[in-house]
């Protein structure tokens, strides 16, 4: 019989030093689910050097607001030519699964629609690709320390720069990544 998983679902989780997987070193996830089978989240430091406006165009959505100026975010390397969108606010689009603190995480193009016209959440973050574990992954890497785990702020998903991020979600439990070795070990 195995272990009950502790549920982290709507938590940060913060790449350690050492953490050198290219795809993760010194990334920011939010997770949007995480149970027994696996574990799925959204890379939120990542930015793509892609700007909304290329995916409204690829998808002949025309936009008639600054929107379009957001950055497009690097999710993970899994199905990177899928589009998440997690967002602030009430509102519920189509598919939208509520998560805490009013977060919402879809993958529908109504809600990318309604941004073009201004009429979107409050506040957004557009990826393309996800991170993903599978059953037990995530357990064995937060055990080994790559992982340090999280509260969610909406401050840190929406509101602060992307470059800082990384720090910033480490500081919600007083640690300076700055001062840890990029060494890990066991006692």
């Amino acid at each position: 019989m195995s272990e009950p998983v502790t549920d982290l679902s709507g938590q940060l989780l913060i790449a350690m030093p050492a953490l050198k997987d290219v795809n993760f070193a010194h990334s920011v996830i939010y997770l949007c689910e995480h149970n027994r089978d696996g574990a799925i989240g959204i890379v939120i430091n990542r930015p793509s050097g892609i700007e909304l406006s290329e995916l409204f165009a690829q998808l002949d959505i025309t936009c008639e607001n600054s929107s379009a100026a957001q950055p497009l975010f690097f999710g993970g390397p899994v199905q990177t030519d899928r589009g998440f969108i997690l967002h602030d606010g009430e509102h519920l689009w189509q598919s939208t699964m509520r998560m805490a603190d009013n977060i919402g995480v879809i993958t529908s193009l109504d809600i990318l629609e309604a941004m073009a016209h201004g009429e979107g959440p409050p506040k957004s973050l557009v990826a393309l690709g996800y991170a993903g574990w599978g059953e037990g992954q995530l357990e064995q890497e937060l055990a080994d320390n790559a992982w340090l785990s999280a509260p969610a702020q909406k401050e840190i998903l929406f509101d602060i720069p992307a470059k800082q991020r990384w720090q910033a979600a480490a500081d919600v439990l007083g640690v300076d990544l700055n001062l840890l070795s990029a060494q890990s070990g066991h006692a």
